[in-house]
């Protein structure tokens, strides 16, 4: 007999091996535990609430999915939409949904779900993006286009990535049977995970949705612990009651480095946290002097804040906007120089200082936050330090009651604009105030589609937030994260940008 070709046995090898049955297929089996280190909140549950954090994000990728996403080597992969098109004047986009795709009760994933999720999202930047479109249009069961009114180069931008949360879709049906705050009691998604029950602000658990498109997760349940204390935390993990934990810090994370048996394992993200001084739009208040806010950022030791709280991990920035960002342009750090800061000090009136009221802080931050304050105590800003709770923190602060001062974050994806959008421009969701000329700046670049003359738009805008002193930037900061000797495969760091564990359906316990 007549032996065969080499490349014809490999070819019949790898027909037979796509033909076996697929081990991710295996039933889902075991519970893996996290540590959570802020409190649980219902809006995170609903993709329409999301307010420029990656926070949410934490459980919208295990309970929810969007019609494209960010995935392991992928800033925008095809999810519940397999592909979409762009038309060549770039005033349609057209996407084509998955068939045979279902919510977690049953019902089908259509384009009508996908209409419905967009025109009911009011979250960050929501009114920007629905002030680009002119007409959302459901073609059949499975295609969904959208027309906007002139072209928009930072459509998918906004609409595709988290830096909003507009992509991800929920149910209509179900969604108008129940309302929406009892959609945030049992939330249905098309995500990996199906809701099973929650303990307000202290426990959720998800169940594996064996009925998930991409593949059937390994992990049968998941259970979130919202955790504030970091020693506590720690503890957990130590003891096997965690086997991943989020946000271990300073003398802590040295010691969870230390410990045999657990892994540290640092993630970057989009992620940039400053000091806002909220008050600067008060005429009468002290942060209204350009020479006040550049003491206080020369009163700020950075390098210090880094090493002590994330090992070194962090990046010190001179802006709000990550330095990796598209278009984002990145001005000369502040040194510190407390004897300059009460040198500037003494020149706006204040030789020996003021009375800076309240700076607030989610607690989760309250370390960092404290020694922000006390290099400002340092130079004469003596400012009292408030700290609240994740949800009441986003709360306040998008009702613009976190005056004078308040350490701010944002670790939501996107580029330049999505962050100036967000933060700077007037009619911000989390901003302040701001300046008619930055406004329109950012109204030319929106529709500018020649990247570089867009990219000298944005960092123009850039350039006059550095010269006005509007921040204090701190860090782009690692998450400092622990996990423990259960784990195969934590998910932590797999798409780049996202703080946490993703995609859950990729997630390994030791022994499956």
């Amino acid at each position: 007999m007549t032996a065969l070709p080499r490349w014809l046995l490999i070819f019949a090898l790898a027909s037979v091996l796509r033909s076996a049955p697929d081990a991710a297929a295996a039933a889902p089996e075991g519970l893996m535990t996290w540590g959570v280190h802020a409190s649980l909140a219902p809006a995170w549950f609903d993709p329409a609430e999301t307010t420029g954090i990656s926070t949410p994000f934490m459980i919208i990728y295990a309970l929810h999915d969007g019609l494209v996403k960010p995935m392991p080597g992928q800033a925008m992969a095809p999810s519940l939409a397999e592909s979409w098109t762009v038309s060549r004047d770039g005033l349609t986009y057209e996407f084509v949904l998955r068939k045979g795709v279902k919510f977690h009760n049953g019902d089908p994933v259509s384009a009508e779900d996908a209409k419905f999720s967009f025109e009911r999202y009011k979250g960050v930047a929501a009114s920007t993006m629905k002030a680009h479109v002119a007409a959302v249009e459901v073609v059949d069961a499975h295609r969904l286009r959208f027309r906007l009114k002139k072209p928009w180069p930072d459509f998918m931008t906004f609409y595709a990535t988290p830096a909003t949360g507009a992509a991800w879709i929920v149910p209509k049906k179900y969604v108008e049977r129940v309302g929406d705050d009892g959609f945030k009691k049992a939330p249905v998604g098309a995500g990996p995970y199906r809701f099973v029950s929650f303990n307000p602000g202290i426990e959720l658990v998800l169940e594996a949705y064996e009925g998930y498109w991409r593949k059937t997760p390994s992990v049968k349940r998941l259970l979130f612990r919202s955790v504030p204390d970091e020693s506590t935390r720690l503890a957990m993990l130590k003891r096997g009651e965690a086997d991943i934990v989020y946000s271990i810090r300073g003398a802590l994370a040295e010691e969870l480095r230390r410990t045999p048996g657990l892994t540290l394992k640092p993630t970057l993200g989009t992620f940039t946290e400053w000091v806002a001084m909220h008050d600067q739009w008060d005429p009468k208040s002290p942060w209204a002097d350009r020479r006040v806010r550049l003491a206080a950022n020369l009163a700020i030791d950075r390098k210090a804040i880094n090493e002590a709280e994330y090992l070194g991990f962090g990046k010190i920035s001179p802006s709000i906007i990550p330095q990796e960002f598209d278009f984002a342009w990145v001005p000369p750090p502040y040194p510190y120089d407390p004897a300059r800061a009460r040198q500037l000090l003494a020149e706006a009136g204040y030789p020996r200082g003021f009375d800076a009221g309240e700076v607030f802080s989610d607690m989760v931050y309250v370390p960092i936050t404290e020694a922000v304050a006390n290099f400002l105590q340092a130079v004469g800003i003596r400012a009292k330090l408030r700290g609240l709770e994740r949800a009441g923190f986003q709360k306040s602060d998008q009702e613009k009651k976190l005056k004078p001062l308040a350490r701010v974050g944002s670790a939501a994806s996107g580029n330049a604009a999505t962050r100036i959008e967000a933060f700077v421009l007037s009619t911000g969701a989390r901003a302040y105030g701001g300046f008619p000329d930055i406004d329109g700046l950012y109204q030319e670049q929106a529709s500018e589609l020649d990247p570089k003359r867009r990219a000298a738009v944005l960092h123009r805008i850039q350039q006059l937030m550095h010269e006005r002193v509007l921040f204090a930037p701190l860090l782009e900061p690692a998450l400092l994260n622990g996990y423990g000797p259960r784990v195969a495969d934590s998910g932590l760091g797999l798409i780049v940008g996202h703080l946490y564990s993703a995609p859950y359906e990729d997630l390994k316990l030791k022994g499956k």
